[in-house]
Protein backbone atom coordinates (compact mmCIF):
# COMPACT_ATOMS: atom_id res chain seq x y z
CA UNK A 1 0.00 0.00 0.00
CA UNK A 2 1.04 3.44 -0.94
CA UNK A 3 0.97 6.39 1.00
CA UNK A 4 -1.80 9.10 -0.67
CA UNK A 5 1.13 11.50 -0.99
CA UNK A 6 2.77 8.62 -3.35
CA UNK A 7 -0.11 8.10 -4.96
CA UNK A 8 -0.41 11.58 -5.96
CA UNK A 9 3.24 12.06 -7.52
CA UNK A 10 2.93 8.51 -9.28
CA UNK A 11 -0.46 9.78 -11.12
CA UNK A 12 0.64 12.47 -13.51
CA UNK A 13 3.64 10.43 -14.05
CA UNK A 14 1.40 7.42 -14.92
CA UNK A 15 -0.79 8.82 -17.21
CA UNK A 16 2.17 10.75 -19.15
CA UNK A 17 3.38 7.18 -19.19
CA UNK A 18 0.01 5.50 -20.96
CA UNK A 19 -0.44 8.55 -23.43
CA UNK A 20 2.73 8.13 -24.71
CA UNK A 21 1.99 4.30 -24.88
CA UNK A 22 -1.01 5.15 -26.75
CA UNK A 23 0.58 7.43 -28.94
CA UNK A 24 3.14 4.89 -29.76
CA UNK A 25 0.57 2.15 -30.25
CA UNK A 26 -1.85 4.41 -32.62
CA UNK A 27 1.33 4.94 -34.92
CA UNK A 28 2.49 1.55 -35.20
CA UNK A 29 -1.16 0.39 -36.05
CA UNK A 30 -0.98 3.99 -38.36
CA UNK A 31 2.62 2.80 -40.21
CA UNK A 32 1.23 -0.83 -40.35
CA UNK A 33 -1.82 0.74 -41.79
CA UNK A 34 0.32 2.13 -44.53
CA UNK A 35 2.44 -0.95 -44.90
CA UNK A 36 -1.18 -2.86 -46.13
CA UNK A 37 -2.67 -0.33 -48.12
CA UNK A 38 -0.60 0.74 -51.56
CA UNK A 39 0.18 4.29 -51.79
CA UNK A 40 -2.36 6.64 -53.30
CA UNK A 41 -1.96 7.12 -56.96
CA UNK A 42 -1.93 10.54 -58.25
CA UNK A 43 -4.65 11.59 -61.89
CA UNK A 44 -1.94 12.60 -64.10
CA UNK A 45 -2.45 13.47 -67.85
CA UNK A 46 0.53 12.30 -70.46
CA UNK A 47 2.77 15.16 -71.45
CA UNK A 48 1.27 15.02 -75.08
CA UNK A 49 -2.07 15.91 -76.94
CA UNK A 50 -4.30 13.06 -76.16
CA UNK A 51 -6.12 10.86 -79.10
CA UNK A 52 -10.28 9.50 -78.14
CA UNK A 53 -9.74 6.89 -75.63
CA UNK A 54 -9.25 3.33 -77.02
CA UNK A 55 -9.47 1.45 -73.59
CA UNK A 56 -9.22 2.16 -70.08
CA UNK A 57 -7.69 -0.86 -67.37
CA UNK A 58 -8.56 -0.70 -64.02
CA UNK A 59 -5.88 -1.90 -61.13
CA UNK A 60 -8.17 -3.41 -58.16
CA UNK A 61 -4.31 -3.87 -56.34
CA UNK A 62 -3.11 -0.08 -56.94
CA UNK A 63 -6.26 1.48 -57.12
CA UNK A 64 -5.93 2.78 -60.26
CA UNK A 65 -7.40 3.52 -63.36
CA UNK A 66 -5.37 4.50 -67.03
CA UNK A 67 -7.01 5.66 -70.29
CA UNK A 68 -5.17 4.33 -73.58
CA UNK A 69 -5.30 6.12 -77.30
CA UNK A 70 -3.34 4.68 -80.13
CA UNK A 71 -0.15 5.72 -78.84
CA UNK A 72 -0.29 4.96 -75.15
CA UNK A 73 -1.62 5.98 -72.24
CA UNK A 74 -2.72 9.18 -71.84
CA UNK A 75 -5.01 9.62 -68.50
CA UNK A 76 -4.73 8.15 -64.68
CA UNK A 77 -6.18 8.36 -61.79
CA UNK A 78 -6.63 6.89 -58.14
CA UNK A 79 -9.96 5.06 -57.88
CA UNK A 80 -11.98 3.13 -55.48
CA UNK A 81 -13.16 -0.17 -55.93
CA UNK A 82 -15.76 -2.51 -53.91
CA UNK A 83 -15.21 -3.22 -50.39
CA UNK A 84 -15.11 -7.06 -49.03
CA UNK A 85 -17.93 -9.48 -50.20
CA UNK A 86 -19.12 -6.39 -52.72
CA UNK A 87 -15.87 -6.35 -54.98
CA UNK A 88 -15.82 -5.09 -58.47
CA UNK A 89 -15.43 -7.66 -60.52
CA UNK A 90 -12.39 -8.37 -62.14
CA UNK A 91 -12.86 -9.10 -66.52
CA UNK A 92 -13.46 -7.90 -69.66
CA UNK A 93 -15.81 -5.17 -70.05
CA UNK A 94 -16.92 -2.70 -72.51
CA UNK A 95 -19.13 1.14 -72.03
CA UNK A 96 -22.47 0.09 -72.53
CA UNK A 97 -24.17 3.21 -71.61
CA UNK A 98 -23.47 6.42 -70.28
CA UNK A 99 -25.59 8.99 -68.48
CA UNK A 100 -24.49 12.34 -67.48
CA UNK A 101 -26.51 12.91 -64.23
CA UNK A 102 -27.25 9.15 -63.00
CA UNK A 103 -29.21 8.17 -59.77
CA UNK A 104 -28.74 4.60 -58.82
CA UNK A 105 -31.67 2.54 -58.70
CA UNK A 106 -30.16 -0.04 -56.19
CA UNK A 107 -28.32 2.21 -53.52
CA UNK A 108 -31.16 5.17 -52.03
CA UNK A 109 -30.88 7.10 -54.96
CA UNK A 110 -27.03 7.52 -54.61
CA UNK A 111 -25.26 10.37 -57.11
CA UNK A 112 -23.32 8.82 -59.36
CA UNK A 113 -22.19 12.07 -61.72
CA UNK A 114 -20.82 11.31 -65.58
CA UNK A 115 -21.79 7.38 -65.58
CA UNK A 116 -20.04 5.34 -67.71
CA UNK A 117 -21.79 1.80 -67.15
CA UNK A 118 -20.45 -2.01 -68.04
CA UNK A 119 -22.75 -3.99 -67.04
CA UNK A 120 -26.83 -3.57 -66.82
CA UNK A 121 -26.80 -5.18 -63.68
CA UNK A 122 -25.19 -1.92 -61.71
CA UNK A 123 -21.72 -1.81 -62.37
CA UNK A 124 -19.81 1.08 -63.96
CA UNK A 125 -16.74 3.71 -64.12
CA UNK A 126 -18.51 7.20 -62.12
CA UNK A 127 -17.67 10.28 -60.19
CA UNK A 128 -17.36 9.71 -56.36
CA UNK A 129 -15.68 10.48 -53.28
CA UNK A 130 -12.02 8.73 -52.51
CA UNK A 131 -10.87 7.52 -49.41
CA UNK A 132 -8.13 6.20 -50.55
CA UNK A 133 -8.62 2.75 -50.87
CA UNK A 134 -11.48 -0.04 -51.66
CA UNK A 135 -15.02 1.70 -50.66
CA UNK A 136 -17.51 1.45 -53.17
CA UNK A 137 -20.81 -1.49 -53.58
CA UNK A 138 -18.70 -2.83 -56.89
CA UNK A 139 -18.57 0.17 -59.04
CA UNK A 140 -14.98 2.00 -59.90
CA UNK A 141 -15.31 5.54 -58.27
CA UNK A 142 -12.85 7.95 -59.88
CA UNK A 143 -12.57 11.48 -59.06
CA UNK A 144 -14.57 14.04 -59.47
CA UNK A 145 -13.36 16.45 -61.73
CA UNK A 146 -11.66 13.46 -63.56
CA UNK A 147 -14.83 12.02 -64.54
CA UNK A 148 -16.35 15.11 -65.26
CA UNK A 149 -13.41 16.06 -68.00
CA UNK A 150 -13.60 12.24 -69.36
CA UNK A 151 -17.23 11.96 -69.50
CA UNK A 152 -17.18 13.35 -72.97
CA UNK A 153 -14.00 11.70 -74.81
CA UNK A 154 -15.71 7.94 -74.79
CA UNK A 155 -17.68 6.49 -76.79
CA UNK A 156 -20.14 3.42 -76.45
CA UNK A 157 -17.95 0.63 -77.02
CA UNK A 158 -15.12 1.35 -75.76
CA UNK A 159 -13.35 -1.62 -73.53
CA UNK A 160 -13.00 -1.55 -69.57
CA UNK A 161 -10.73 -4.11 -68.32
CA UNK A 162 -10.44 -4.52 -64.73
CA UNK A 163 -7.45 -6.46 -63.56
CA UNK A 164 -6.51 -8.17 -60.20
CA UNK A 165 -3.32 -6.64 -60.29
CA UNK A 166 -1.19 -4.06 -62.40
CA UNK A 167 -1.61 -4.51 -66.62
CA UNK A 168 -0.86 -2.51 -69.24
CA UNK A 169 -1.08 -2.97 -73.06
CA UNK A 170 2.61 -4.22 -75.18
CA UNK A 171 3.31 -3.93 -78.69
CA UNK A 172 2.20 -7.20 -80.22
CA UNK A 173 1.94 -9.48 -83.69
CA UNK A 174 1.02 -12.72 -84.46
CA UNK A 175 -0.60 -14.43 -87.62
CA UNK A 176 -3.79 -15.15 -85.83
CA UNK A 177 -4.94 -11.64 -85.65
CA UNK A 178 -7.05 -9.99 -88.32
CA UNK A 179 -5.44 -8.96 -91.24
CA UNK A 180 -7.59 -6.27 -93.14
CA UNK A 181 -7.40 -6.09 -97.26
CA UNK A 182 -6.52 -2.50 -98.31
CA UNK A 183 -8.98 -2.83 -101.27
CA UNK A 184 -11.87 -4.04 -99.27
CA UNK A 185 -10.94 -1.59 -96.61
CA UNK A 186 -11.52 1.34 -99.44
CA UNK A 187 -14.60 -0.38 -101.46
CA UNK A 188 -16.28 -0.91 -98.40
CA UNK A 189 -18.39 2.47 -97.73
CA UNK A 190 -19.54 2.52 -101.05
CA UNK A 191 -20.37 -0.99 -101.26
CA UNK A 192 -22.73 -0.40 -98.05
CA UNK A 193 -24.29 2.44 -99.48
CA UNK A 194 -25.32 0.50 -102.95
CA UNK A 195 -26.73 -2.33 -100.68
CA UNK A 196 -28.17 -0.03 -98.49
CA UNK A 197 -29.91 1.77 -101.60
CA UNK A 198 -30.88 -1.90 -103.13
CA UNK A 199 -32.28 -3.02 -99.87
CA UNK A 200 -34.71 -0.19 -99.60
CA UNK A 201 -35.61 -0.08 -103.02
CA UNK A 202 -36.46 -4.15 -102.48
CA UNK A 203 -38.11 -2.68 -99.40
CA UNK A 204 -40.47 -0.74 -101.48
CA UNK A 205 -41.34 -2.96 -104.01
CA UNK A 206 -42.15 -5.61 -101.13
CA UNK A 207 -44.62 -3.12 -99.50
CA UNK A 208 -46.24 -2.35 -103.70
CA UNK A 209 -46.17 -5.82 -104.07
CA UNK A 210 -47.88 -6.82 -100.63
CA UNK A 211 -50.21 -4.26 -100.95
CA UNK A 212 -51.02 -5.21 -104.93
CA UNK A 213 -51.48 -9.08 -103.38
CA UNK A 214 -54.12 -7.77 -100.29
CA UNK A 215 -55.98 -6.21 -103.28
CA UNK A 216 -55.91 -8.99 -105.42
CA UNK A 217 -57.04 -11.29 -102.64
CA UNK A 218 -59.92 -9.61 -101.53
CA UNK A 219 -61.08 -9.07 -105.13
CA UNK A 220 -60.76 -12.75 -105.45
CA UNK A 221 -62.74 -13.76 -102.21
CA UNK A 222 -65.94 -12.08 -103.78
CA UNK A 223 -65.87 -14.55 -107.10
CA UNK A 224 -67.13 -17.71 -105.64
CA UNK A 225 -69.86 -16.12 -103.99
CA UNK A 226 -71.05 -14.25 -107.31
CA UNK A 227 -70.53 -17.40 -109.38
CA UNK A 228 -73.05 -19.65 -106.77
CA UNK A 229 -75.59 -16.53 -107.50
CA UNK A 230 -75.13 -16.87 -111.23
CA UNK A 231 -75.44 -21.09 -110.65
CA UNK A 232 -78.43 -20.58 -108.75
CA UNK A 233 -79.92 -17.87 -111.25
CA UNK A 234 -79.19 -20.37 -113.59
CA UNK A 235 -80.92 -23.43 -112.58
CA UNK A 236 -83.90 -21.72 -111.68
CA UNK A 237 -84.00 -20.18 -115.78
CA UNK A 238 -83.02 -23.80 -116.92
CA UNK A 239 -86.13 -25.08 -114.73
CA UNK A 240 -88.48 -22.38 -115.95
CA UNK A 241 -87.42 -23.77 -119.86
CA UNK A 242 -88.45 -27.28 -118.63
CA UNK A 243 -91.63 -26.54 -117.18
CA UNK A 244 -92.32 -24.36 -120.46
CA UNK A 245 -91.41 -27.32 -122.28
CA UNK A 246 -93.96 -29.37 -120.33
CA UNK A 247 -96.32 -26.89 -120.71
CA UNK A 248 -96.31 -26.63 -124.53
CA UNK A 249 -96.63 -30.61 -124.47
CA UNK A 250 -99.85 -30.70 -122.80
CA UNK A 251 -101.24 -27.57 -124.47
CA UNK A 252 -105.47 -28.13 -126.03
CA UNK A 253 -105.81 -25.52 -127.83
CA UNK A 254 -104.11 -22.84 -130.05
CA UNK A 255 -104.88 -20.14 -127.86
CA UNK A 256 -102.57 -22.57 -125.02
CA UNK A 257 -100.04 -23.53 -127.54
CA UNK A 258 -99.23 -19.92 -128.29
CA UNK A 259 -99.13 -18.58 -124.45
CA UNK A 260 -96.84 -21.64 -123.83
CA UNK A 261 -94.80 -20.92 -126.74
CA UNK A 262 -94.57 -16.98 -125.48
CA UNK A 263 -93.56 -18.86 -122.06
CA UNK A 264 -90.91 -21.07 -123.54
CA UNK A 265 -89.40 -17.87 -125.78
CA UNK A 266 -88.90 -16.25 -122.87
CA UNK A 267 -87.24 -18.68 -120.54
CA UNK A 268 -84.71 -19.66 -123.31
CA UNK A 269 -84.06 -16.16 -123.50
CA UNK A 270 -83.32 -16.22 -119.89
CA UNK A 271 -81.48 -18.94 -120.02
CA UNK A 272 -79.04 -18.07 -122.76
CA UNK A 273 -78.31 -14.83 -121.07
CA UNK A 274 -77.31 -16.08 -117.70
CA UNK A 275 -75.56 -18.78 -119.40
CA UNK A 276 -73.37 -16.30 -120.72
CA UNK A 277 -73.62 -14.38 -117.66
CA UNK A 278 -72.25 -17.36 -115.60
CA UNK A 279 -69.68 -17.99 -118.58
CA UNK A 280 -68.33 -14.85 -118.48
CA UNK A 281 -68.40 -14.35 -114.70
CA UNK A 282 -66.04 -17.74 -114.70
CA UNK A 283 -63.51 -16.65 -117.03
CA UNK A 284 -63.48 -13.24 -115.13
CA UNK A 285 -62.97 -15.31 -111.93
CA UNK A 286 -59.98 -17.31 -113.43
CA UNK A 287 -58.24 -14.40 -114.80
CA UNK A 288 -58.75 -12.75 -111.12
CA UNK A 289 -57.67 -15.88 -109.31
CA UNK A 290 -54.72 -16.69 -111.58
CA UNK A 291 -54.05 -13.02 -110.93
CA UNK A 292 -54.15 -13.42 -106.89
CA UNK A 293 -51.77 -16.39 -107.36
CA UNK A 294 -49.53 -14.29 -109.30
CA UNK A 295 -49.17 -11.63 -107.12
CA UNK A 296 -49.11 -13.34 -104.02
CA UNK A 297 -46.52 -15.24 -105.59
CA UNK A 298 -44.91 -11.66 -106.42
CA UNK A 299 -45.18 -10.72 -102.61
CA UNK A 300 -43.66 -14.30 -101.73
CA UNK A 301 -40.41 -13.35 -104.14
CA UNK A 302 -40.59 -9.63 -102.97
CA UNK A 303 -40.46 -10.51 -99.35
CA UNK A 304 -37.31 -12.77 -99.84
CA UNK A 305 -35.18 -10.37 -101.83
CA UNK A 306 -36.15 -7.84 -99.23
CA UNK A 307 -34.66 -9.92 -96.50
CA UNK A 308 -31.55 -10.82 -98.46
CA UNK A 309 -31.08 -7.19 -99.47
CA UNK A 310 -31.45 -6.23 -95.84
CA UNK A 311 -28.66 -8.62 -94.63
CA UNK A 312 -26.23 -7.87 -97.36
CA UNK A 313 -26.92 -4.58 -96.35
CA UNK A 314 -26.43 -4.97 -92.69
CA UNK A 315 -23.28 -6.88 -93.09
CA UNK A 316 -22.24 -3.80 -95.54
CA UNK A 317 -22.57 -1.59 -92.49
CA UNK A 318 -21.35 -3.44 -89.93
CA UNK A 319 -18.00 -4.05 -91.92
CA UNK A 320 -17.54 0.02 -91.18
CA UNK A 321 -17.34 -0.81 -87.41
CA UNK A 322 -14.78 -1.98 -85.54
CA UNK A 323 -15.47 -5.95 -84.96
CA UNK A 324 -14.91 -8.10 -81.23
CA UNK A 325 -14.16 -11.25 -80.96
CA UNK A 326 -14.52 -13.41 -77.83
CA UNK A 327 -13.19 -16.74 -77.59
CA UNK A 328 -14.07 -19.31 -74.83
CA UNK A 329 -11.89 -21.98 -73.77
CA UNK A 330 -15.17 -22.81 -71.70
CA UNK A 331 -17.59 -23.12 -74.00
CA UNK A 332 -14.93 -23.84 -77.34
CA UNK A 333 -17.30 -21.25 -79.19
CA UNK A 334 -16.15 -18.20 -81.14
CA UNK A 335 -18.38 -14.86 -80.65
CA UNK A 336 -18.42 -11.67 -82.56
CA UNK A 337 -20.04 -8.49 -81.50
CA UNK A 338 -20.50 -5.25 -84.17
CA UNK A 339 -22.21 -2.10 -82.60
CA UNK A 340 -25.28 -1.16 -84.78
CA UNK A 341 -24.81 2.15 -83.12
CA UNK A 342 -29.45 1.22 -83.10
CA UNK A 343 -30.78 2.64 -79.42
CA UNK A 344 -32.08 -0.26 -77.68
CA UNK A 345 -35.85 -0.71 -77.47
CA UNK A 346 -35.92 -0.10 -74.04
CA UNK A 347 -34.00 3.20 -74.10
CA UNK A 348 -30.97 1.85 -72.14
CA UNK A 349 -27.44 1.45 -74.15
CA UNK A 350 -27.63 0.64 -78.20
CA UNK A 351 -27.59 -2.59 -79.62
CA UNK A 352 -25.10 -4.86 -80.72
CA UNK A 353 -25.15 -7.61 -83.41
CA UNK A 354 -24.52 -10.94 -82.55
CA UNK A 355 -25.03 -13.16 -85.89
CA UNK A 356 -21.75 -14.88 -85.60
CA UNK A 357 -20.94 -17.82 -83.03
CA UNK A 358 -19.22 -20.61 -84.28
CA UNK A 359 -17.07 -23.49 -82.56
CA UNK A 360 -13.33 -23.17 -82.70
CA UNK A 361 -10.50 -25.79 -81.81
CA UNK A 362 -8.41 -25.00 -79.42
CA UNK A 363 -5.30 -27.42 -78.74
CA UNK A 364 -5.23 -28.80 -75.38
CA UNK A 365 -8.44 -27.87 -74.45
CA UNK A 366 -8.18 -29.28 -70.61
CA UNK A 367 -5.33 -26.80 -70.26
CA UNK A 368 -5.96 -23.45 -68.72
CA UNK A 369 -5.62 -20.46 -71.52
CA UNK A 370 -5.68 -17.85 -69.25
CA UNK A 371 -7.56 -14.36 -70.31
CA UNK A 372 -5.99 -11.97 -72.98
CA UNK A 373 -6.83 -9.11 -74.62
CA UNK A 374 -5.49 -8.59 -78.16
CA UNK A 375 -6.38 -4.60 -79.53
CA UNK A 376 -6.03 -3.21 -82.69
CA UNK A 377 -4.60 0.36 -81.73
CA UNK A 378 -4.57 1.31 -85.10
CA UNK A 379 -2.94 1.49 -89.08
CA UNK A 380 0.16 0.75 -89.61
CA UNK A 381 1.98 -0.60 -93.39
CA UNK A 382 1.44 -3.93 -92.10
CA UNK A 383 -2.44 -3.42 -91.91
CA UNK A 384 -3.56 -2.63 -87.95
CA UNK A 385 -0.50 -2.45 -84.96
CA UNK A 386 -2.16 -4.55 -82.31
CA UNK A 387 -1.35 -4.49 -78.32
CA UNK A 388 -2.12 -7.31 -75.91
CA UNK A 389 -3.23 -7.51 -72.31
CA UNK A 390 -2.90 -10.10 -70.15
CA UNK A 391 -5.36 -10.08 -66.86
CA UNK A 392 -4.88 -13.87 -65.73
CA UNK A 393 -1.55 -15.69 -66.87
CA UNK A 394 -2.23 -19.33 -67.77
CA UNK A 395 -0.59 -19.33 -71.22
CA UNK A 396 1.17 -16.78 -72.46
CA UNK A 397 -0.69 -14.39 -74.60
CA UNK A 398 1.49 -15.90 -77.88
CA UNK A 399 1.11 -19.49 -76.52
CA UNK A 400 -2.80 -18.72 -76.18
CA UNK A 401 -3.19 -17.61 -79.68
CA UNK A 402 -0.99 -20.56 -80.95
CA UNK A 403 -3.79 -22.92 -79.74
CA UNK A 404 -6.78 -21.94 -81.33
CA UNK A 405 -7.65 -21.93 -84.70
CA UNK A 406 -10.24 -19.74 -86.13
CA UNK A 407 -12.05 -21.33 -88.98
CA UNK A 408 -11.59 -20.07 -92.45
CA UNK A 409 -14.58 -18.40 -93.13
CA UNK A 410 -14.94 -16.32 -90.06
CA UNK A 411 -11.64 -14.53 -91.30
CA UNK A 412 -12.80 -14.17 -94.08
CA UNK A 413 -16.33 -12.81 -93.63
CA UNK A 414 -14.77 -10.17 -90.82
CA UNK A 415 -11.10 -10.01 -91.57
CA UNK A 416 -10.73 -8.19 -95.00
CA UNK A 417 -12.32 -4.43 -93.40
CA UNK A 418 -11.31 -5.28 -89.70
CA UNK A 419 -10.50 -1.40 -88.35
CA UNK A 420 -8.71 -0.14 -85.45
CA UNK A 421 -10.31 -0.48 -81.79
CA UNK A 422 -11.12 -4.19 -83.31
CA UNK A 423 -10.14 -6.66 -80.80
CA UNK A 424 -9.67 -10.13 -80.13
CA UNK A 425 -10.79 -11.50 -76.37
CA UNK A 426 -9.31 -15.17 -75.39
CA UNK A 427 -10.52 -16.50 -71.94
CA UNK A 428 -11.05 -19.54 -70.21
CA UNK A 429 -13.99 -17.96 -68.63
CA UNK A 430 -17.46 -18.07 -70.54
CA UNK A 431 -19.37 -15.46 -71.38
CA UNK A 432 -21.73 -13.89 -68.20
CA UNK A 433 -25.51 -13.67 -68.53
CA UNK A 434 -25.22 -10.21 -68.58
CA UNK A 435 -23.72 -10.48 -72.02
CA UNK A 436 -26.81 -9.46 -74.21
CA UNK A 437 -28.36 -8.04 -77.07
CA UNK A 438 -27.33 -4.49 -75.78
CA UNK A 439 -23.53 -5.03 -74.71
CA UNK A 440 -20.36 -6.24 -75.96
CA UNK A 441 -18.71 -8.83 -73.93
CA UNK A 442 -19.20 -9.17 -70.55
CA UNK A 443 -16.53 -11.93 -69.04
CA UNK A 444 -15.58 -11.93 -65.66
CA UNK A 445 -12.94 -13.94 -63.75
CA UNK A 446 -14.30 -17.04 -61.61
CA UNK A 447 -10.96 -16.99 -59.42
CA UNK A 448 -11.59 -13.84 -58.07
CA UNK A 449 -13.86 -12.00 -55.46
CA UNK A 450 -16.82 -11.19 -57.45
CA UNK A 451 -19.13 -9.82 -54.43
CA UNK A 452 -20.60 -6.60 -56.40
CA UNK A 453 -21.57 -8.46 -59.40
CA UNK A 454 -23.01 -11.42 -57.47
CA UNK A 455 -25.23 -9.42 -55.34
CA UNK A 456 -26.74 -8.01 -58.43
CA UNK A 457 -29.50 -9.83 -60.68
CA UNK A 458 -28.77 -10.63 -64.08
CA UNK A 459 -30.44 -8.28 -66.47
CA UNK A 460 -33.10 -9.66 -68.55
CA UNK A 461 -32.53 -10.59 -72.16
CA UNK A 462 -35.37 -9.71 -73.82
CA UNK A 463 -33.96 -9.97 -77.67
CA UNK A 464 -31.73 -10.71 -80.03
CA UNK A 465 -30.15 -8.57 -82.38
CA UNK A 466 -29.74 -10.92 -85.29
CA UNK A 467 -31.35 -10.98 -88.91
CA UNK A 468 -34.12 -12.56 -88.25
CA UNK A 469 -35.41 -10.37 -85.68
CA UNK A 470 -37.90 -7.20 -86.31
CA UNK A 471 -34.87 -5.17 -87.81
CA UNK A 472 -34.87 -4.76 -91.17
CA UNK A 473 -31.34 -4.47 -91.79
CA UNK A 474 -30.50 -0.92 -92.66
CA UNK A 475 -32.87 0.47 -90.08
CA UNK A 476 -30.87 2.91 -88.49
CA UNK A 477 -29.66 5.04 -91.81
CA UNK A 478 -33.41 5.75 -91.85
CA UNK A 479 -34.78 6.46 -88.55
CA UNK A 480 -36.16 2.80 -88.10
CA UNK A 481 -37.62 2.46 -84.33
CA UNK A 482 -38.87 0.49 -82.34
CA UNK A 483 -42.10 0.78 -79.98
CA UNK A 484 -41.67 -2.50 -77.61
CA UNK A 485 -41.29 -1.40 -74.48
CA UNK A 486 -38.92 -3.56 -72.08
CA UNK A 487 -38.01 -2.78 -68.32
CA UNK A 488 -34.73 -1.32 -67.48
CA UNK A 489 -32.23 -2.12 -64.67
Amino acid sequence: MQSPVAMRRWRPAAIVTIAAMAALTALTADAAAKQQRPPQAKEEAAPRAPGEPIMAIVSIKTQQVTFYDAEGWILRAPVSTGVKERETPAGVFAVIEKDKDHRSTMYDDAWMPNMQRITWNGVALHGGPLPGYAASHGCVRMPFGFAEKLFDKTRIGMRVIISPNDAAPVEFSHPALLMPNAEALAAAPAHAETLVREAVEAAKVAAETKKAAATAAREAKSLPASLRKLELLKRRADAELASADKALVVAKNDQAKARAEDRKQKATDKTTKVAAQLDTAKSDAKSKLDAAAAAKDAAKTAEIKKATSAKAASEAKLALEPVSIYISRATQKLYVRRNTHRPAPDGGGEVFDSSIEVPVTIRDPEKRIGTHVFTAMARNDAGLRWSAVTIDDADGAKDALDRITIPKDVLDRIGPTALPRSSIVVSDEPLSAETNYRTEFVAVLSNQPQGGFITRKPSTESLVADDTGRDDGFSSFFGFNWNTQYRRR
